[in-house]
This record gives structure tokens, C-alpha cells and sequence, in this order.
């Protein structure tokens, strides 16, 4: 059986074998305190979902609002679990799929961004073409010595991805990512 259309280990799964998985990205305002984190995700690895993408940074001092990005794959049925379940957690203020509401806006995804350090090393012809590559995806060497460079990255999930695939023959060593930051597009915030 292919491994994406497995059921999760989750008691929830109960969804029809029509409904193919697909990926979203979620949204979370919660409280900026000690625990929250650990339990949100404690929700995800508890009920047997898996994250892709973590990001979580604090976003409104004054307040002391963080908010929390996480991608995850599942059925309808799944994702609407995720989101009501993450809604019942008491420091959690606000759930949204971004990836829902960019559909509902007439949008295929939202914005979804991402950073990447990449350590290449790497002699001769190898460090040229290296060069070469990193300057046509605009990638920014950060620090380089006469053995390797570390390129910095930005951009949607698949440019990071393929940047790394194409590194790999050149002397890829050891790749950093920060996984995906997102909002939707429009004048409206979360």
C-alpha cells in the first residue's frame, strides 16, 4: 500500500478511502508563555499527525502573541480534526488554514516562504559551477573560504528544495532550513 494514502496511527481516521491526503498550512495565534509550544505539538505526535513544517516566532510584543506555522498532510476529515482540536487549547487564540482561506479567496495556495543555509564544499570546477548555480537562484554567499561557501536562501519550498538537489553533486555538506513562514494574500490579517 503507498505510504501516503497508510491511515495515521490516530484513532480520528475516519475518513473515506476517496478523500486523498493533501497538504495545509495552519496558523496558530496563541499565548507567548512557557508550555504552549509543547503543547500544541504534543497535540499533532499524541493523535498520530505528523508535521512537515514548523515555524514559531513572537509576532506581537505588546500583546505577547506568538504565532505558530505548521504544515501538515491529511484528508478533510484530518485537517478539520487538527483545527478544531487546536482550537479547544486554552492559550491557542486563533486557528487558520491558510491554505483553505486562499482557496476561498480564488488563490491555489497562500504565500509560503522559506530560508535555507546550504554548506557546499568543494575545489576547481566544482566550486565554479557552484558559484554559477547559487547566482542564478539568488542565493547569497554568506561566508566562504578557499575549502567551502554557505549560501543563504529564500524562497517557496520547492526553489530550497531544488537548490539542494542540485548542490548535492557539487560537494553538498549540511543543509540548515527554517521551515515555512505564510500568510494570504489581501488587506485582511489572520
Amino acid at each position: 500500500m503507498n505510504a501516503q494514502l497508510q491511515p495515521t496511527g490516530s484513532a480520528y481516521f475516519i475518513a473515506k478511502e476517496t478523500e486523498a491526503p493533501e497538504s495545509h498550512t495552519l496558523s496558530v495565534l496563541v499565548d507567548n508563555e512557557p508550555g504552549v509550544l509543547a503543547r500544541v505539538i504534543g497535540l499533532f505526535s499524541g493523535r498520530g499527525y505528523n508535521i512537515e513544517s514548523l515555524t514559531v516566532s513572537e509576532t506581537e510584543h505588546a500583546k505577547h502573541l506568538s504565532r505558530i506555522t505548521v504544515v501538515t498532510r491529511g484528508t478533510p476529515h484530518v485537517l478539520a480534526q487538527i483545527r478544531h482540536q487546536l482550537e479547544r487549547i486554552v492559550p491557542v487564540h486563533r486557528v487558520v488554514d491558510l491554505t483553505e482561506t486562499a482557496r476561498e479567496r480564488g488563490h491555489d495556495k497562500p504565500i509560503e516562504r522559506e530560508l535555507a543555509l546550504v554548506k557546499v564544499a568543494g575545489k576547481g570546477d566544482a566550486r565554479v559551477e557552484a558559484l554559477r548555480l547559487a547566482d542564478a537562484f539568488r542565493a547569497s554567499v554568506i561566508d566562504a573560504n578557499v575549502e567551502h561557501f554557505i549560501f543563504e536562501i529564500t524562497g517557496r519550498v520547492s526553489k530550497i528544495e531544488q537548490f539542494i538537489a542540485i548542490m548535492a553533486p557539487l560537494g553538498l555538506v549540511e543543509v540548515c532550513r527554517t521551515g515555512v513562514a505564510a500568510m494570504n494574500r489581501g488587506a485582511e490579517g489572520m
